[in-house]
């Protein structure tokens, strides 16, 4: 076994940045493993490194990731950026690969704050060239300023694709349309939440001012979108979809060589599945998430977990439940007692209760359909990786592969170097909807490591590496 570490944070986002710097100032050893060069997450990326000019068109939320990582700066925890996890087990045991390098650390207390990932939906085009993650143009506009030169089409739901096209239209790109797909019949659902949601922050406030801006700016938004395609060859050519408008139903297409699709995020659960963490069906969040109490703690000893990681509530809430997981492992420790965890911890659960008032608001509205989470043409690939597609899925359910792992097995969709992170959500989808049972009934594929891809050298180099 490698070096032994008091406490070890997985991720340096807003919870893990949180986590770090409180336990630190308790006097805590602290090692913070992050893939980024950088600290700030998914979140703030590259919030160190950002110009003046483009943390003005980023926005107030994003500057505040500045606050935290200077924060983090100033305490006295270790980080080591540009380190992979590729394991992650009940004894605490952490394979790492860094600086080229795989080897295996102990901690005696492990917070997993590895965040969220974007919702993978598989849809006919999903995988050609000039279509990706809303999200994952938005890190390229905070890391490098780079947008799409001849515009771009935003497709999805939820609050990131007003805000990405907002950014757009401040950096001076074209977005032809924004296309939301929450039925109508979600306001009805979300209508009772309201109410809380108001008080909960300026969530709804902001919201509505994206969408003012755009209006203003002349970028069209679209509602009830149904069977997005993108078509081309080489590339992306146009976008077609389905539109409900004045009761009835048309296809529409927009020509364009971009475009932008977001449906929501879900926890990053690999390594706590890697790890034997319990996890439970979130139905407001439509996906699986670990189990965990108020101080972020699991049904593992020692293995805490905190932000997305847990459940979606959003960077602020994500903050807190680091700073709550931290005192935890202080307690636990015995650096500080139950009376200072509960005092110093205070806030932090008052903050979070009131923050996560807007959630049940925001599920209701952005709830997905099952006709968008369950891919209807059998020609749409969706394990990119081992190239199956959803028709052979269905075929082998048919033939008696009744669960998601069966169908694994069989076709080796999940295996690829993603490890089922982008196929897993819609294989579950897909065997529900042919068993004709809720999905909440399938877990996704089991988890074995390496959950990161590793070469064979860097394997046989393990054992040396330890000794």
């Amino acid at each position: 076994m490698g070096d032994s570490y008091q406490l070890v944070i997985i991720g340096a986002g807003p919870g893990g940045l949180c986590a770090a710097t409180t336990a630190a100032n308790l006097g805590l050893d602290v090692t913070v493993l992050d893939e980024q060069p950088s600290p700030g997450g998914q979140i703030y990326r590259g919030i160190s490194n950002t110009p003046d000019d483009r943390l003005a068109l980023l926005g107030a939320d994003y500057q505040h990731g500045a606050d935290l990582v200077e924060a983090f700066s100033a305490s006295k925890a270790n980080y080591w950026p540009q380190t992979n996890v590729w394991s992650l087990n009940s004894r605490r045991q952490i394979g790492i690969l860094r600086h080229g390098q795989a080897s295996i650390i102990q901690a005696e207390r492990v917070i997993v704050a590895s965040g969220a990932m974007e919702r993978p939906v598989p849809f006919l085009g999903w995988t050609l060239p000039g279509v990706m993650y809303a999200g994952a143009a938005q890190i390229l506009l905070k890391t490098a300023g780079v947008v799409p030169a001849n515009g771009t089409v935003i497709a999805g739901t939820g609050p990131l694709p007003l805000l990405v096209a907002w950014q757009y239209l401040r950096a001076g790109v074209s977005v032809k349309a924004v296309l939301e797909f929450s039925p109508r019949s979600n306001l009805w659902r979300a209508a009772p939440h309201l109410p809380k949601a108001l008080v909960a922050g300026d969530y709804i406030s902001r919201g509505l001012k994206y969408t003012l801006d755009l209006n203003k700016g002349g970028v069209p938004i679209y509602y009830g979108i149904s069977g997005l395609q993108a078509q081309g060859h080489d590339r992306i050519e146009a976008v077609e979809y389905g539109w409900d408008t004045l009761g009835s139903s048309r296809r529409e297409t927009i020509v364009t060589n971009s475009l932008l699709v977001h449906f929501g995020v879900i926890p990053r659960i690999n390594l706590t599945k890697s790890a034997g963490c319990h996890h439970i069906w979130d139905r407001g969040q439509q996906c699986w998430r670990p189990q965990v109490d108020k101080w972020g703690n699991t049904n593992v000893p020692g293995i805490a977990v905190v932000g997305d990681s847990a459940g979606i509530g959003g960077a602020r809430s994500a903050e807190h439940s680091g700073r709550l997981a931290a005192l935890e492992v202080a307690r636990s420790l015995h650096t500080i007692d139950t009376q200072q965890r509960d005092l110093q911890g205070q806030e932090d659960l008052k903050w979070i209760g009131k923050d996560l008032r807007v959630r049940p608001f925001l599920e209701a509205l952005y709830r997905l359909p099952d006709s968008l989470l369950v891919p209807p043409d059998d020609k749409t690939l969706v394990c990119r990786c081992e190239e199956i597609s959803a028709g052979q899925i269905r075929q082998a359910v048919r033939e008696g592969h009744a669960d998601p792992d069966r169908v694994k097995f069989y076709l080796r969709c999940g295996m690829g170097p993603c490890q089922g992170r982008q196929c897993a959500p819609a294989v579950a989808q897909i065997v529900a909807a042919e068993n004709l049972r809720p999905v909440s009934d399938y877990t996704t594929f089991r988890v074995r490591p390496p959950i990161r891809p590793l070469s064979i050298a860097q394997l046989a180099n393990l054992g040396r590496a330890e000794e």
